[in-house]
Parts: C-alpha cells; structure tokens; sequence
C-alpha cells in the first residue's frame, strides 16, 4: 500500500476525510445528510444548478428529506453543493451516484459512468478512493471503470482504491433509513475493500464485506431480479384470476398465513421506480456475452411490461359495459408516483397508462397529492397540473382509474361521488357499494 492510501486509511479512522457525492439525486442526498449527522464534511457535485440553489438555500427537493435539516447541516457547514467539477480532486473519498437508464434497445446505457470517469481521471490523486453506487451488470467496476480511472496513470488498487457498494434506498420508508440499511461493499482488492468497508462504518450501523466487486453488482441485481420475478408471477396470476372469478388479494392474503415458505407479493398496473423496471435488463444483456439465455428473467420483464396495456384493456371492458368507450371518455388518473406516499416518478407506469388512454382517444386528467405538476422524465414530456380531487371533478368523469394507492385518499369519498372506478390497486375492497362502481385491473 502507497503512503498515499496509508494516509486515506489514517483519515478514515480519524474521521477527518472530506467526502465527495457526485449526484445528488434520491441516492446521493440521503447518502450526505447521512455522513453529515456523524459530522464528516460533505461537498455534493451535480450538473443541476436548481438543485444547488435548494442545497444553498436550505431547501429540500425531495419530500421525505426535511428541509429544516438540509438546512442545519448547510448552515453549519458540513454540507455544500456545487456545480464546479473542478473540485473533484478535492474530496478524500468519491462516491458515484449517477443514473443507468436503458437505451431504446433496453440495453445498459452506461454514458453517465463513462463520462464521469473521465473527469475524475483528468484530476484523480493518490490516496483517494473512489466508490460506485449505481446499479449496473457486473464487471462494470474492474471492466469500464478501472480502466478509464487508469488513463490518470495511477493504478488502481495502490495508488487509489476502487470499490463497488450498491445503494439499497427504498424513498418514504421511514423504518429503513440510509444508516440503518446494511451496506454490501466489493473492492477490486483487499485493500479497497478495506478502505470502503471503514469508510461506510463511519455513518452506516452495519457494512457486509464480499469478495469483488463483480460478487457485489451481482448482489444488486438479484435483490431486485426477486422481486421483479415474484410481481410478475402475481401479475400473471391476476389475469388468470379475474377470468376465473377469484379475488387474488383474497387469496394472497389466505396463503400469508404460512408461517413459513412463503412471502407475499402484490400485483399492480406495472412496474416503476429506478430500479425493479431497469435493473434484469443489465444483467440479460451481460448475460448474452456468455451465450447464456435469462429466458426467466426476461419472460418476467414481458409480463410487468405488458400490465399496462392490460389495465387499459379493463378501462374498455368497463366502460363498454356503460354503453362508452375510451374513444370521447374523460378518464381520472389517480395516482402519478410509482409507489404510494412519494413524490418520485421515475419509470411510473401511470406515465404510460396517461399515454395509452390519450392515444385511443380519451381527454386524460390526473391527481396526485406529491407530485402538483408533472415533471419531465426520461421517456415523456407531458405538461399537466394535478387536479383538485372535488365532488365536481369526480361526478364528471367517465371512469377513476386508480394507479397508486396514495394514504391522502378519502376512498369512501371518492367512491361515493365517480360513477366508475378502475381499481389496480386493491383499494376499495370492502367498501359498501364498491361492487356497483368498482372494476378490479
């Protein structure tokens, strides 16, 4: 070990290192207020001004984050943002929370990595050790990486330490916070993982060591591959279950009293949020460089991504029974965020639930309590208000369809004044009068 990772470990111990977050985002925010309760300087880098300006101003921009904190920890110094990459050789310790999205192809679209990496190499120093947090297929670590932080002409390793730890936040889980959450950390040696492990213990309650970074990429994925596979049995089941004339939740609820060799899944108009939508494609697309076939994994990603299409097939069935169809129909979406109780959007199916609808032909609104106006994402650039969710709003539309089941909503409210309810989410099940007005998708 050079004297310059010598010195790294010695400010570790020391808690006197000053940590650098790149992406400040629903990763990288937590992950500073985090470092910043145990008092270790933080200095934030994004390419969005507007969310320096928040940071700078004691604002958060993120709903489960309080401002009055954000702001504490601004105004004592321990937290600062900045747009100025320049200053990237200053931190001790980097941690990359950066996005990998798909590309159109659904293949890894690794270009946010890529170009990150080659602005830390322009100003990459000995004794600094660099962490990548975002979910990606494994050997992207030692294989993309490496390399390009190389190009410095330091090594990885002795020169600089290099690891992987997948970040694991769940936004609005208020029991699982980013400390308390055990933190799976895989150098590309002994050394990094070492350094890692003791530089994750200084904020986090319990740090779990694996043998490389490729063992801890891996861990990611199949964390959300499980979950993927168990939505998309239920969602399949669902179908099945409707032509049957059997209520799923009924039986999930039946089969939860196992105590033992069961774990209850539940079904939904589709898959959202950064990870579960995204994540199984990383790894078919590695997979492929070994002629070998996720045939699994894929056939669940086909069926989360075809619900959608499903609910709005539900919409039709329930609305022909009315004597309507979509075609000329005004249509409630309640619910924009990808799971209930968060203002976070990202890879909602409500996105393309909205879309599908305006496309057969229908006049679109939507509620949501967290999210007041429709942000731009990814795939869609949608301009649109929340509506007020009002006895009137609620009387003149043609069908409520229900996406997230938000706890702001008054259900008994909202059952009591739309004629028609589309219901993905389970929500008005034991209702008085849900049986006349509510459809279950």
């Amino acid at each position: 070990m050079t004297q310059g990772l010598a010195n790294l470990r010695d400010k570790i111990a020391k808690k006197e290192f000053l940590l650098g977050i790149i992406g400040l985002g629903y990763v990288g925010l937590p992950l500073s207020l985090a470092f910043a309760r145990k008092n270790i300087s933080v200095i934030g880098f994004d390419l969005d001004p507007e969310k320096i300006t928040s940071i700078h101003s004691g604002k958060s921009y993120i709903k489960h984050i309080p401002s009055e904190e954000l702001a504490g920890f601004v105004k004592q110094g321990s937290l600062r943002g900045t747009t100025d990459f320049s200053r990237r050789s200053e931190p001790d310790v980097l941690v990359l929370c950066l996005p990998t999205p798909l590309t159109r192809n659904r293949e890894p679209d690794m270009q946010y990595i890529e170009k990150t990496a080659q602005s830390i190499a322009e100003k990459l120093r000995p004794g600094q050790l660099v962490i990548l947090e975002s979910t990606t297929y494994p050997g992207t670590t030692v294989e993309l990486l490496q390399p390009i932080l190389e190009t410095s002409g330091l090594k990885g390793g002795v020169d600089f330490g290099l690891a992987y730890s997948p970040e694991r936040e769940d936004p609005g889980n208020r029991q699982f916070t980013t400390a308390v959450i055990p933190k799976v950390v895989g150098g590309i040696d002994a050394e990094s993982t070492r350094l890692a492990s003791d530089f994750y213990r200084t904020a986090i309650q319990t740090v779990v060591e694996v043998s490389s970074t490729q063992a801890a990429e891996m861990s990611k994925l199949l964390e959300n591959i499980f979950r993927s596979v168990n939505i998309a049995m239920v969602n399949e089941l669902k179908i099945l279950c409707h032509r049957m004339g059997i209520d799923l939740w009924e039986v999930i609820r039946a089969s939860s009293t196992k105590p033992f060799g069961f774990m209850p899944f539940y079904p939904g108009p589709g898959l959202g949020g950064h990870c579960i939508p995204i994540d199984p494609f990383y790894l078919t697309s590695k997979a492929r460089e070994y002629d070998f076939p996720t045939k699994f994994i894929e056939l669940a990603g086909e069926v989360n991504t075809a619900m959608p299409y499903y609910v709005i097939q539900r919409v039709a069935e329930a609305l022909n029974r009315r004597k309507k169809s979509i075609n000329g129909s005004k249509i409630l979406l309640l619910g924009l965020a990808y799971k209930k109780d968060v203002d976070d959007s990202r890879e909602s199916p409500s996105f393309k639930l909205l879309e599908l609808l305006q496309k057969k032909g229908a006049e679109v609104i939507y509620n949501d309590p967290h999210i007041p106006t429709i942000p731009r994402v990814r795939k869609y650039s949608i301009s649109m208000d929340s509506t007020e969710l009002t006895p009137e709003t609620l009387a003149t539309v043609d069908c409520v369809l229900l996406a997230t089941d938000h706890t702001a909503y008054d259900y008994r409210f909202i059952l009591e004044h739309a004629d028609l309810i589309v219901d993905t989410r389970n929500a008005f099940a034991g209702l008085q009068g849900a049986a006349e007005k509510v459809v279950q998708a």
